[in-house]
């Protein structure tokens, strides 16, 4: 049932492609099917199979000859590994399609954000909307109450970190757009993992940051994304949120 579920994770990777491509373009996601950026032709459904539809065409567009980013056949298999990863965790159930359909949400926040340096409303509130909703029903161990205190404290916690850093360096650091993606961390994780996730984004991007100046790719002025790592550090709560739990509050008491 794992690889089941793998495989399964491996064709919505293909579809959150279409997603990472066309919501920044004021696209639908829904019609038209699958289609060459180069040709705009229709991809036909052998050529579309996840990773080796890529392998087998060679990154290339059988038509054109456009060349297709590696980045597809990678968006697809960290969806399929995530399927197979949650449903070792959690078994077949509602809690684990919940948990997919978040992370899966930020692989597009990534991949997009990578991009265009925007992280869309229509996730990131959207999202916010739909984690606090099922916070109740689905999400029982964190609950509504942590669940308005997670998205509160989330996006609070990182307006005041912008809004001082903006103060102290006379500029713009972080942007609404990662407010926002707190805030729907906050929703889905409660209050608990809101610092976690903002401990490994930070230290992940600082470590990221250093890299690229001692490389020479980068400098104090240069602007990372910080969308990316916010979600990394989401993931790794996602996965390993007990021990951060044990060290962090172990009382286990409150909301």
């Amino acid at each position: 049932m794992q690889a089941v579920a793998g495989v399964f994770g491996l064709f919505v990777g293909s579809f959150l492609n279409v997603c990472i491509y066309r919501i920044p373009r004021g696209l639908s996601i829904v019609w038209p099917g699958s289609f060459c950026p180069g040709c705009h032709l229709a991809i036909p459904a052998y050529d579309n199979v996840p990773v080796l539809g890529w392998l087998w065409l060679r990154g290339q567009c059988r038509r054109c000859g456009r060349h297709i980013p590696v980045r597809y056949p990678i968006v697809e298999a960290m969806a399929g590994l995530l399927a197979a990863g949650l449903f070792a965790q959690n078994g077949l159930s509602s809690t684990t399609l919940l948990h997919f359909v978040f992370a899966c949400s930020l692989i597009v926040v990534t991949f997009i954000d990578v991009d265009f340096q925007i992280i869309p409303d229509r996730i990131s509130l959207g999202g916010t909307i739909v984690f606090l909703l099922t916070s109740s029903f689905v999400q029982t161990d964190v609950g509504w109450q942590s669940a308005v205190i997670g998205a509160l404290f989330g996006s609070g916690l990182l307006f005041a970190v912008a809004f001082g850093y903006a103060k102290v360096a006379k500029r713009e650091g972080l942007g609404g757009g990662d407010v926002k993606l707190l805030a729907m961390i906050g929703a889905f994780f409660g209050w608990k993992g809101v610092l976690p996730t903002l401990f490994v984004g930070a230290l992940m991007g600082s470590l990221v940051g250093v890299a690229l100046m001692i490389l020479k790719k980068a400098d104090r002025k240069t602007a990372i994304p910080f969308g990316p790592f916010l979600a990394l550090g989401a993931l790794t709560y996602l996965f390993f949120g007990d021990v951060f739990n044990e060290f962090l509050f172990p009382w286990r008491g409150g909301l």
